[in-house]
């Protein structure tokens, strides 16, 4: 069995704390976000979060979870799976390049990287709850492509998953290491049209 880590309690004001904690972290990130200010947001008390989150970095990773999975599922809801290849494959890239250069998104990522040997089951979570999501949606949208004549793929899976890595080259690891707080539109759209370009002359017709 993975070692899933102490888990929370549910009660009556668990998702009130989950909200204020939200609005925190997505303000100020896991080492901004002072338990005051969680709940002074969730009009909770300091006593009432930790009797749910003994450890604020399970607070965050729940946090994490569900905030991962609104935006995959939010980003898939807004694009039209009847839209060409080049203009859809551009909107999705626009959407994961802005989460994984967001300050939320750098700190989900570190923050799960830092715990995994903790808590090795918080990657899987990370994973399926977001990344996953986006690619199973990429993986239907191919599959109409491919029926429209638009793209020819054996391995549906595969190509989702090069795609969503090509929308991190050169601009994901200079976030996560420092090496750049914010990007320009322009150094966003180098990777986007990059990423698009280098799909399609594989995979397009």
């Amino acid at each position: 069995m993975p070692d899933r880590g102490p888990q929370p309690k549910r009660g009556r004001k668990y998702e009130q704390v989950l909200d204020g904690a939200r609005q925190v972290f997505l303000s100020d990130g896991f080492e901004g976000g002072a338990v005051d200010d969680i709940a002074k947001a969730a009009g909770v008390s300091k006593a009432t979060i930790y009797s749910y989150f003994p450890d604020k970095r399970l607070l965050f990773v729940e946090v994490a979870r569900r905030q991962c999975k609104l935006q995959a599922e939010h980003a898939l809801s807004t694009l039209d799976m009847d839209t060409d290849a080049p203009d859809f494959l551009r909107a999705l890239a626009v959407e994961l390049i802005a989460f994984i250069t967001s300050d939320f998104g750098k700190s989900v990522f570190r923050t799960f990287v830092a715990e995994s040997d903790r808590f090795p089951d918080l990657g899987r979570q990370f994973y399926e709850s977001g990344t996953l999501v986006a690619q199973n949606g990429l993986v239907t949208y191919l599959r109409k492509a491919a029926a429209r004549g638009e793209v020819r793929i054996d391995d549906f899976d595969l190509a989702a998953q090069q795609f969503y890595h090509l929308c991190k080259v050169d601009i994901f690891e200079r976030a996560i290491f420092n090496m750049a707080e914010d990007f320009t539109v322009s150094e966003k759209d180098r990777v986007i049209e990059g990423a698009v370009a280098m799909f399609l002359a594989r995979y397009g017709t």
